[in-house]
């Protein structure tokens, strides 16, 4: 297999994204998402780099997956817990490294930078194969429910 290059994604990324989170909604959750809210969702990383940033992993020139960061204060821990979101990797490529390789550049990022006090990501309760994903590159599930009060729902 030809080798995985981690970049940070660029605006020109931005129909991969939209794309993959579209492929994503729908596979896990069975949604379908509004499209133009969603490249309007996207766009606004690339618009405002404090909200976060997205990684794309590469093989042979083609993106083939994506993981968004976002970052969410911690008062306890008096550092910035960094989100692991919008984690896709295309079917074909899947289990293969890519995942690996993307949080990999992430929590290096993260590990270097001081202000960060570690990685947090949410799952699909019943999606059990990215369950066993995470668990295996040391995540490990917390005693905390994910409650949300939803002010403006996709259409």
């Amino acid at each position: 297999m030809s080798s995985i290059v981690i970049r940070q994604a660029e605006e020109g990324d931005l129909p991969h994204l939209v794309r993959f989170n579209l492929e994503m909604a729908l596979e896990t959750e069975g949604k379908k998402l509004d499209v133009a809210v969603l490249e309007a969702g996207v766009r606004g990383i690339f618009e405002d780099a404090t909200r976060g940033f997205y990684l794309v992993a590469e093989i042979d020139g083609m993106v083939t997956g994506s993981l968004m960061v976002t970052k969410e204060w911690s008062d306890w821990r008096n550092g910035d817990f960094w989100w692991i979101q919008s984690v896709y990797v295309l079917p074909e490529f899947r289990r293969q490294g890519v995942f690996r390789e993307l949080y990999e550049e992430a929590r290096g990022r993260a590990k270097n930078d001081e202000g960060v006090c570690g990685c947090r990501l949410y799952v699909e309760t019943d999606n059990q194969s990215a369950r066993q994903v995470y668990l295996k590159h040391g995540f490990v599930e917390t005693g905390y429910l994910l409650f949300e009060d939803v002010f403006r729902k996709s259409p």
